[in-house]
């Protein structure tokens, strides 16, 4: 992985090559804490341990009764699922990937009713076993597999915590269970069994994924000038201290899209504390080149653009054409377009003084991938050290988590009181 910061200097809201100079001081002693972290095996620093920690023999064991599967289901929600999302959309496989996220009783209808169930490996995903969204999403699936006359328990396997329903399950009826490893918030779990379960039932190379991933953790260092993916944390954070509240993460490659979601989770779950953090706005180029950068380079200078790009990949040729108007597009190459309309953007947001990030990898393979992922982890880690944020909490995610189980009648919850005591003003 590359950043480049410099079109992030000089801009408005203002960085200097002074300030970032500072701060290095401070990305010195963050990397300090974070090696120390990693060390001591601490809660929410040993996600960066996981390229060394993962085990993939033990989960291609673990998938191994699924080997026929034409399509793999996950079932889970955020963490749970937007890793495994964006190896299975990123990568090609033969074996059809799918997500149950959400608990959208029409999507959820549509998917079931086009799969082919009994071709399916099921995966069923939560830490703690009680998560509400994704135990009923499994009880629906559970039923629609009974009524298409397929044993639910020849195609499920969970991955989960060492106690909890999910738990219960795989031993009452002896599914395989693979565990979610100790200490790793959802979102920072993509490297582990709860991201690579599925990648390992589509056939991708799961020691490639975790290679990519050591490459980076062997570039963190104690100066932002010497780490990628410090140089991308501390930048951030410098610029959001300096008003830059949004990040509009912008992939140019359709394959990387759901990185992006991934991202954002992280991104917002993370850092987003104490009146501090950054809201990331996903994008995607060059699409939204023609719906987004008109308010990035014009609206209010409170942005900071991230473009993110492979520098190779496989090329398709743009026909030669005799209309008028259009022959210098014929010879060239859908990729050569993408570059230009990237190089364009960059430039274009740089001539209007809108702070901007390039990061590029190679290509998007599973060695890039797993460089991104750990990259992008262990910048916001930073980002969480130089804020002196609680980075692997979410306080607020489970003040909603109890409020919904009240309003279901699963406790006297005083966050659900909050819910029935809503004021309203209906305008009809």
């Amino acid at each position: 992985m590359r950043t480049d910061i410099g079109n992030a200097l000089g801009g408005d809201p203002e960085l200097t090559r002074d300030a970032l100079d500072e701060l290095d001081a401070d990305v010195a002693a963050a990397h300090e804490r974070i090696a120390d972290g990693m060390a001591d095996r601490e809660f929410g620093y040993r996600s960066l341990n996981l390229p060394e920690t993962a085990d993939p023999e033990r989960i291609r064991n673990a998938v191994a009764p699924f080997a026929d599967s034409e399509t793999v289901l996950t079932v889970g929600i955020g963490g749970s699922a937007l890793g495994a999302a964006t190896l299975a959309n990123a990568l090609e496989s033969d074996v059809d990937a799918y997500f149950l996220d959400n608990v959208d009783p029409e999507h959820t209808t549509r998917l079931l009713d086009a799969l082919d169930l009994s071709r399916t490996a099921v995966n069923v995903v939560s830490n703690s076993g009680t998560t509400a969204e994704t135990l009923s999403n499994f009880l629906v699936v559970r039923d629609a597999m009974d009524a298409a006359g397929v044993d639910w328990t020849e195609r499920t396997f969970v991955t989960t915590g060492p106690e909890g329903n999910l738990r219960n399950l795989a031993n009452k009826h002896d599914l395989p269970a693979l565990d979610v490893p100790e200490g790793v918030p959802g979102r920072f779990s993509v490297l582990s069994t709860v991201g690579l379960a599925a990648a390992a039932i589509q056939g991708h190379d799961l020691e490639a994924i975790l290679a990519g991933a050591a490459d980076e953790r062997d570039r963190l260092a104690g100066s932002l000038y010497d780490s990628p993916a410090y140089a991308y944390g501390a930048t951030t954070y410098a610029l959001a201290q300096r008003g830059a509240l949004t990040n509009a993460f912008m992939p140019y490659a359709e394959s990387l899209e759901t990185f992006a979601e991934w991202f954002a989770q992280l991104w917002a779950e993370s850092l987003g504390k104490d009146g501090q953090g950054q809201t990331p706005a996903r994008a995607l180029g060059a699409t939204d080149q023609h719906s987004q950068l008109q308010l990035y380079r014009a609206g209010p200078r409170d942005k900071l653009v991230t473009l993110v790009r492979p520098t190779e990949r496989t090329d398709r040729g743009i026909p030669e054409t005799d209309l008028e108007g259009l022959s210098y597009l014929g010879g060239q190459s859908l990729g050569t377009l993408l570059d230009a309309e990237f190089e364009a953007t960059e430039a274009s947001l740089t001539a209007a003084n809108c702070p901007n990030v390039r990061i590029e990898i190679d290509r998007v393979d599973e060695r890039g991938l797993g460089e991104l992922l750990f990259g992008m982890e262990a910048a916001c880690i930073c980002y969480g050290e130089l804020a002196d944020l609680s980075t692997f909490t979410q306080p607020a995610v489970e003040w909603g988590k109890k409020a919904a189980r009240g309003l279901l009648g699963g406790g006297e919850f005083e966050e659900a009181e909050a819910v029935r005591g809503k004021d309203r003003l209906v305008v009809e």
